[in-house]
């Protein structure tokens, strides 16, 4: 995945408008642009270093290599930051449905 597909993913995924993205990484709506259409591919380790706080993925996410795994580790650690921002209660009860789902897979109930 391209570096443009992958700001491009991140920010829909956040619920965010080019300029909400280019105000937070302190460049302009068009350079966002002009990185997510692939018009400007090399952009400073500094900005990929802001785009990857603002976005809570590694740098090595934004500027490695295209990998599946990548994707999947990016995802699984926004997973336990968002979990860990969840109340005790929220925790146990989302503990609670993971066993649940957990059980049945053990059971031959649920498909994966």
């Amino acid at each position: 995945m391209s570096l443009g597909a992958k700001l491009a993913e991140l920010r829909l995924r956040k619920g965010e408008s080019l300029q909400d993205v280019a105000n937070a990484v302190g460049v302009s709506k068009t350079h966002v642009w002009q990185l997510e259409k692939g018009n400007s591919d090399n952009p400073s380790l500094d900005l990929l270093k802001k785009l990857a706080e603002h976005f809570s993925v590694p740098v090595a996410y934004l500027a490695g290599a295209d990998s599946e795994t990548q994707l999947v580790d990016v995802e699984a650690q926004q997973f336990f930051r968002d979990f860990k921002s969840l109340s005790d209660d929220e925790q146990a009860l989302l503990k609670q449905t993971l066993e649940l789902f957990k059980s049945k897979r053990a059971q031959g109930d649920g498909s994966t």
